[in-house]
């Protein structure tokens, strides 16, 4: 696949760069072609970048804000990792948006700092960007301009903030204000700080607020600010609480590299996935904060190869900007709060810019990927996930078991009141409730989609054939190769809640699945495996008691009934739908269906498959056998492993 020429890449250099071919040029180049894309789009006083596409919630003068502060976080990279060596329009940009921005007279003034506005995310890029770039931009500004910029930050003093990530904004921004002699809350930034230890779960993973909130704010929030934080404060100035953010950074590090498949996408997981390469965040800040586990070699290896798998699939777009989806635009993957310029948060995945062209994380060679040298199996207890990477075809699979966006549970007086402890609220969201996620597929996440909720979920369907919702996942185990949860469905008309307990046993390339379940008389179980999507219609096939999907490019997905599916002539099929997933517009998930539930307990068993390989349903079906003793599930495979669920 060729990178798309309207970068004007240099020539790849595959002595240095062994598997992507791209060195710190390619960075800066896709930088510039980014940052010169964004000019048509700006005010005459280069306060805000009005970019095409769906405005947020918040309005067109704060998308507008939103499209200054995001770039202007690129451009410091670009600026300061230059040593201020660029084109002077460059900082000329954006020192005369600072001065427009800040005036109440120019007609292009930002909106002030309020509580829990969204200026507030942005100020934080804001002064991210001034401080990397101080010598080039602040200090070169008009006193008045100084003041201005100072007295719209000192909105944050004292101010509210959603209470997750949103608290490290406010710690940053007042920071700056700390740096340039201003007036600020040193309450403000401890409390935030403060905040964050009870957000912390071990293992280097933090929660995004209360609850379990688990996805890749944990990298380019929860472990990036705080370190961006000493870096305002200076030497000295952390009271020692870098060293233990540095701990938590390394060890968050160790296991991250395996979320990444060899074609260098990251795992298709979480909200805002339009940022996308802000994946690479906590890995440059590794190295710029000097706690990284990982070489040199792997650091470049895994950013460059990120960068360069988006770059390929046309990530930034023919005109040079970054559009609201994951290749091309793609609305559902996106949030009420995403506007046109939302997706230039992925500025921070260019902080290696930061780092002088003589580090060794430019100079050294590539290293190969977790994924490239062998099968890998990572047990996350933390977020409650199984990583599961195969080296054949360079596929990384997320089972989850952990993570679901929900706010905490109900403590003892709300459930006095009435509160479910069980259930999540709202509807499932598919970036977080779905059984599996990988780096090759996303979830079927259009509106008509999330109606029928096929893929990577098991469901009790009503008899109009409404599918219960997993909502609130409850952890049981996650060790070595296996890992359970339940969570309780409820359908339509009925106010019990039927408790679903499931285990996935990893075994070389498959998952196998064994659910518990409780049930309705006349419910139907049905069970959904990973929606492949293409350009074109993808391949499908199906029997009784298997179902497989394949796209044109050899992407296979295969769910297979082991155990107690006995769904008849219609138990397995293949639900297709159009324009509802990120990996293309055309899409298709198997599934399995049992005949209508006798009412109380079941078993059932499936073998879940996500390959580039020739898959062969019916041989698959005698590759494990399943024995069923009570509520003991033994699982025993072809090489004699034995493993009890």
């Amino acid at each position: 696949m060729s990178v798309a020429p309207h970068l004007h890449l240099p020539p790849t250099d595959r002595v240095l760069s062994s598997r992507t071919g791209w060195t710190r040029a390619h960075w800066e180049a896709t930088a510039d072609r980014m940052l010169d894309a964004l000019t048509p789009y700006a005010t005459p006083g280069f306060a805000q970048y009005r970019l095409p596409g769906r405005g947020s919630w918040s309005g067109v003068v704060s998308d507008g804000l939103e499209g200054f502060a995001r770039s202007f976080l690129l451009a410091a990279c670009r600026i300061a990792g230059a040593g201020g060596a660029v084109d002077p329009a460059l900082t000329e940009r954006y020192a005369a948006g600072l001065a427009a921005g800040t005036d109440a007279a120019s007609g292009e003034a930002w909106p002030r700092l309020t509580d829990c506005s969204q200026q507030m995310v942005e100020a934080a890029s804001i002064a991210v960007a001034l401080h990397e770039t101080r010598p080039w931009i602040w200090d070169r500004l008009d006193a008045k301009v100084q003041e201005r910029v100072v007295d719209w930050f000192s909105g944050f003093v004292g101010g509210r903030t959603w209470d997750n990530n949103w608290r490290l904004f406010q710690v940053v921004s007042e920071q700056f204000l700390a740096s340039v002699g201003a007036p600020y809350s040193a309450s403000d930034i401890e409390e935030g700080l403060d905040r964050i230890e009870d957000w912390y779960v071990g293992d280097g993973w933090y929660t995004d607020g209360d609850g379990r909130n688990f996805d890749y704010y944990i990298g380019w929030a929860m472990h990036l600010y705080p370190l961006l934080w000493a870096r305002i404060a200076g030497p000295g100035g952390d009271g020692g609480r870098s060293a233990v953010h540095r701990q938590r950074l390394h060890r968050f590090l160790e296991d991250y590299p395996r979320f990444f498949g060899a074609d260098g996408a990251p795992v298709h997981q979480g909200r805002s996935l339009a940022y996308r390469f802000a994946a690479l965040a906590p890995v440059w800040m590794g190295a710029l904060a000097d706690c990284t586990p990982l070489a040199p070699g792997l650091t470049r290896r895994l950013a460059s190869g990120t960068l360069r798998h988006f770059a390929e699939r046309g990530v930034p777009d023919e005109r040079g900007l970054l559009t609201l989806g994951w290749y091309d635009t793609f609305l559902p993957s996106t949030q009420p709060y995403s506007g046109p310029a939302s997706p230039y948060w992925a500025s921070k995945g260019f902080l290696g810019l930061l780092l002088p062209p003589d580090h060794e994380v430019w100079t050294a060679r590539e290293l190969p990927l977790p994924v490239e040298e062998s099968d890998t199996y990572t047990a996350l207890p933390a977020p409650g996930w199984l990583l599961h990477g195969t080296r054949h075809d360079g596929i990384v699979r997320l089972v989850n078991h952990g993570s679901d966006h929900n706010p905490p549970a109900p403590d003892s007086a709300a459930i006095e009141a009435g509160a479910d402890p069980d259930l999540g609220t709202g509807e499932d969201d598919p970036h977080y409730a779905k059984f599996a996620y990988s780096t090759a597929t996303a979830p079927e996440s259009a509106p008509h989609a999330l109606v029928r909720d096929v893929d990577g979920h098991l469901a009790l369907l009503a008899p109009d054939g409404t599918p219960s919702r997993r909502r609130r996942i409850h952890p049981l185990r996650c060790e070595d190769r296996v890992a359970s949860s339940w969570s309780a469905a409820r359908l339509p008309g009925d106010g019990r809640a039927y408790r679903i307990e499931t285990t996935s046993v990893l075994h070389g390339p498959w998952e196998i699945r064994v659910h518990r379940v409780e049930a309705p008389e006349g419910a139907v179980v049905r069970e959904g495996g990973h929606a492949v999507a293409h350009a074109q219609s993808p391949f499908a096939s199906s029997a009784p008691d298997w179902a497989l999907a394949r796209t044109a490019d050899g992407l296979s997905s295969a769910l297979v009934a082991l155990y107690g599916w006995d769904g008849g002539v219609d138990g397995a099929a293949v639900a297709r739908d159009v324009e509802s997933n990120a990996y293309g517009p055309h899409s298709a998930v198997p599934y399995l269906r049992s005949a209508p539930h006798a009412g109380g307990r079941s078993v059932h068993v499936s073998l879940v498959v996500l390959s580039r390989d020739s898959i062969h349903p019916e041989a698959l079906r005698t590759a494990v056998r399943v024995r069923v003793d009570g509520e003991a599930v033994v699982l025993t495979f072809l090489d004699g492993r034995t493993v009890e669920a």
